[in-house]
């Protein structure tokens, strides 16, 4: 019987930081990224694939503030903008995954769900905002653009500039995620979750509404892989594995990792909250949730085996 894992994608699968964020650009890096799934296929894994949208949700606001400043468009709320980085994003894995599974002769339906995710409207994330979007910028652009719309900025905790941050609410409820684990089950590739999904919560007992916000598509994907019984949570990042003491004389990379020493790293503050915190604490919430292993690693060692660092319970 086949494996079930979830693969999260981050934002730099398809946007680096150094690239203008062409389309040209984002297909050939989604191309790369999904390549190495073929590898777990290989493993005997089914595969449900979520993403990051930092990059592009923060251009997608840029490009509505400014039709609506300079042609009078209705400005529209942030959560369209995810679901519009969902659809969009989407789009480009499932193609170039297709390409990837057509070139080595290889056929999979590929299913792209546009996924709502159910948030507490008075979580306290919307007093303090922390998940980055957007583009870089130096400290004097990110001051003028936050004079001018009030939105906040924060440095990046690896030097790259400052960008804006904006409310990231803990996800409770995946919509949909029993049809996602059926579909996967199946033997076809999900694509769901996608920037860690369109957060919306219950204005009354039977009516849904969006709300201003990005969830973490880290611990999104993370509850959705306990809750459709996954047999592996792969993270994904731009390092082979986690390091402690990072960018110092004693830094150190992590072959494995149980959860009680993720929290104690977490606690010393090992983690930039703008980069890796994040995925520890996905990790601990996944190996916590089902007995499972979370690996954290870049998409080149997906399938590798020792590749990355494991999350274990003990």
């Amino acid at each position: 019987m086949k494996k079930l894992a979830v693969v999260a994608f981050g934002g730099n699968a398809l946007l680096r930081g150094n690239q203008k964020g062409t389309i040209d650009e984002q297909e050939a890096n989604a191309f790369a990224a999904c390549e190495n799934l073929t590898n777990l296929m290989g493993k005997n894994y089914n595969l449900v694939v979520t993403h990051g949208n930092g990059p592009q949700v923060g251009n997608i606001l840029l490009a509505n503030t400014a039709g609506h400043k300079l042609y009078g468009m209705p400005d529209m709320p942030l959560d369209i903008s995810v679901a519009y980085s969902q659809g969009f994003i989407g789009y480009v894995i499932e193609q170039q995954l297709r390409n990837v599974l057509m070139a080595k002769d290889m056929d999979r339906d590929i299913i792209s769900i546009i996924t709502q995710v159910l948030v507490n409207k008075d979580d306290p994330a919307f007093e303090n905002p922390t998940k980055p979007i957007g583009p870089f910028y130096t400290k004097e652009e990110a001051e003028q653009i936050a004079a001018e719309t009030k939105s906040v900025f924060k440095e990046d905790a690896r030097g790259r500039g400052w960008r804006k941050v904006v409310a990231s609410p803990i996800p409770l409820v995946i919509f949909n995620r029993q049809t996602i684990e059926k579909i996967a089950r199946e033997g076809h590739i999900v694509i769901a979750v996608g920037g860690g999904g369109i957060p919306c919560f219950y204005v009354e007992s039977n009516k849904l509404q969006g709300i201003d916000a990005v969830i973490d598509k880290d611990l999104a994907s993370s509850l959705l892989a306990s809750q459709i019984r996954a047999d592996k949570l792969f993270i994904l990042t731009d390092v082979p594995k986690v390091c402690i003491n990072f960018n110092t004389p004693q830094e150190k990379s992590l072959d494995k990792m149980t959860i009680a020493e993720a929290k104690r790293y977490l606690a010393e503050g090992q983690f930039g909250e703008g980069s890796m915190a994040p995925k520890i604490r996905a990790a601990i919430n996944f190996v916590e949730r089902s007995g499972k292993d979370t690996i954290i690693t870049e998409s080149t060692l997906l399938g590798v085996d020792d590749g990355g660092t494991r999350v274990t319970i003990v």
